[in-house]
């Protein structure tokens, strides 16, 4: 989380440091609303491209971001709160464009005179400055469509097949925009670093939103299979599926996630893949029954049913210099550890692995496998039934694993759940580096 909350601000301090340079000798002697108003258009409108554009690049997936971030599941965190930024950043722009336009005609203010523009004898800017009134009107409109788009994004009730299926036109709004970028921008950053850097973040922004809109996200990363097995653990209601692929796979390693078709009309929902990797074509999801799409799986899937696979993404894939580990499932977040647990029985780390398994639901088919796969991989099981056994807290934790301090922690499980079990044990010593979790929410 830090490196993200690092890259972040490094992004918009980075682009703020730039800009304050190209205006470096306007800033000192620029009095007046219109002309700082102008002055907060230009800074706005770098800020909020440049925010849009790192979100769009990361909607992608690229690999080689994913490694310096740590995850998918973190890229996405950061997609979040870039787009985010982006919603904030472009509403203060809208309203350094238009306030002072709304005081005008309230007869507040009153607009200062302006001369005709210089004519221009380069043709490259002569045809920016007569396309100036179309890109501020289709700007404006693109404007009302990203935001729109956003907020739906953000609603967590907006059904995921909506959201799959409209999400996607934000890359359009965002073509728009950076024609309104290039229109608008002040012709003197293209010569500055300021506008070099804007220009890189607005190609690749480019090439990015025309992959979405393509629907080229991660075509390399495609694999083609079927469905070989169906069970529901009615007790924890969850989805044992279990797929066989026809076409090439790259292989994956436990802790590690795909994103899964089972319905084109849904889309491709993210799930952790629950077997461990043996060249055979075979993988497995553990699938909660969540939501409404979720829900109807046991029904709606049939063996034979075609599965589009993509992936593997994530780096939640237990390293680490430490001879202990603890690990904590909350729920279906079990599901990165029952992989790891068969890759371990057939080969032994070493490692000394003490597994908390942390449900307020009991199948006892679930659990007895639970149990084997602990037991073949040399693994001490904790389980924890809430109604019965009560709550995993950091001080119980602390109880059952007394050298925990020489320990590497990976959790996986609900957010609020990894959050007090983290601030326990660092508050007791454990060094941050230590606590791995895994931030398993996509929107």
């Amino acid at each position: 989380m830090k490196k993200l909350k690092i890259t972040l601000l490094g992004l918009l301090l980075g682009l703020s440091a730039l800009w304050l340079l190209a205006e470096s000798a306007a800033l000192p002697v620029t009095t007046g609303l219109f002309p700082w108003r102008t002055l907060l258009v230009q800074y706005s409108g770098v800020l909020g491209m440049g925010v849009m554009s790192a979100a769009m690049l990361l909607a992608v997936r690229p690999a080689w971001l994913e490694h310096r971030l740590h995850g998918l599941d973190k890229m996405y965190r950061l997609h979040k709160w870039l787009g985010i930024s982006g919603l904030v950043i472009a509403i203060l722009h809208w309203l350094f464009s238009q306030g002072p336009k709304w005081l005008v005609g309230a007869g507040w203010l009153e607009r200062p005179a302006r001369g005709p523009r210089p004519v221009q004898t380069d043709p490259v800017l002569a045809f920016l400055q007569s396309q100036r009134g179309l890109a501020e009107d289709l700007g404006e409109k693109a404007f009302y469509l990203a935001v729109a788009l956003i907020v739906l994004a953000l609603v967590k009730r907006f059904p995921y097949r909506h959201f799959f299926r409209t999400h996607r036109w934000i890359a359009l709004a965002y073509l728009v925009l950076v024609w309104h970028s290039i229109v608008l921008t002040s012709f003197s950053y293209w010569t500055q670093p300021v506008g070099i850097a804007q220009g890189l973040l607005l190609a690749g922004g480019t090439v990015a939103a025309i992959i979405s809109l393509t629907r080229r996200i991660g075509v390399r990363r495609k694999a083609v299979g079927e469905v070989e097995q169906i069970e529901y653990l009615e007790g924890v209601r969850v989805n044992a599926v279990s797929i066989r692929l026809r076409s090439q796979w790259a292989g994956h390693e436990p802790g590690q996630f795909a994103f899964v078709t089972f319905d084109e009309r849904e889309g491709p929902h993210p799930f952790t893949i629950s077997s461990a990797w043996q060249g055979d074509g075979q993988l497995m999801f553990l699938i909660k029954a969540l939501g409404d799409y979720t829900r109807t799986l046991a029904t709606s899937l049939k063996v034979g049913d075609t599965v589009t696979v993509e992936g593997p993404y994530g780096r939640f894939q237990f390293e680490g210099e430490a001879r202990r580990q603890i690990w904590i499932g909350g729920g279906i977040g079990i599901s990165p550890f029952v992989a790891r647990l068969k890759q371990l029985a057939q080969q032994s780390d070493g490692r000394e692995i003490d597994l908390f398994h942390a449900t307020s639901e009991v199948d006892e088919t679930a659990l007895q496998r639970l149990r084997e796969y602990a037991q073949a991989a040399g693994v001490r099981l904790h389980l924890l039934v809430s109604g019965r056994d009560g709550r995993l807290t950091g001080e119980r934790l602390r109880a059952q694993v007394p050298q925990w301090r020489d320990a590497e922690v990976w959790f996986c499980g609900p957010a609020g759940f990894g959050d007090a079990i983290r601030t326990d044990l660092r508050g007791h010593g454990l060094p941050p580096a230590r606590f791995h979790q895994e931030l398993f929410e996509m929107r």
